[in-house]
């Protein structure tokens, strides 16, 4: 099947940019990014606390961030999985140059069989990563504004 791991240098230029449009969408309508920055409350350490204390809230603490990052994970899976499946495949379908209405014409098995190729191809990561940034940073641009 054909991906973004082993497409020609242009047409990777030209899904990518599809790809870019529709995971636009799909992070607003997700709010995923919103979901990852949410922090656990911790428990700062105090001055007169003994080294014995502030081992103990240093694992207290550990395992509320263990907790919130485990929350936050399934809240993520919960929209792109369930609440926005649709928008989720067809970025997947993207990457696989299958088209929105054509997505159910391949199996699971294949769609996993590529984004295990898409997560191990640097070239794919990098272009995520940048979009991950793209995001992060028109977010804090709007929120400044």
């Amino acid at each position: 099947m054909k991906s973004l791991a082993n497409c020609k240098p242009t047409e990777f230029l030209k899904q990518t940019n599809r790809i870019r449009k529709a995971v636009e969408k799909w992070l607003d309508l997700t709010d995923i990014a919103k979901i990852a920055a949410t922090r656990p409350k911790l428990t700062p350490f105090r001055k007169d606390m003994t080294e014995e204390e502030k081992l103990e809230l240093f694992a207290e603490n550990k395992k509320i961030a263990e907790e919130q990052t485990r929350d936050n994970m399934n809240r993520i899976l919960e929209e792109v999985m369930d609440k926005h499946a649709d928008e989720t495949l067809v970025i997947l379908g993207l990457c696989c140059f299958v088209e929105p209405d054509e997505i159910d014409d391949h199996s699971v098995s294949e769609y996993l069989e590529v984004l295990t190729e898409l997560i191990e191809n640097r070239a794919v990561l990098n272009f995520f990563t940048s979009l991950m940034r793209l995001e992060q940073t028109n977010s804090l641009s709007a929120s400044q504004a």
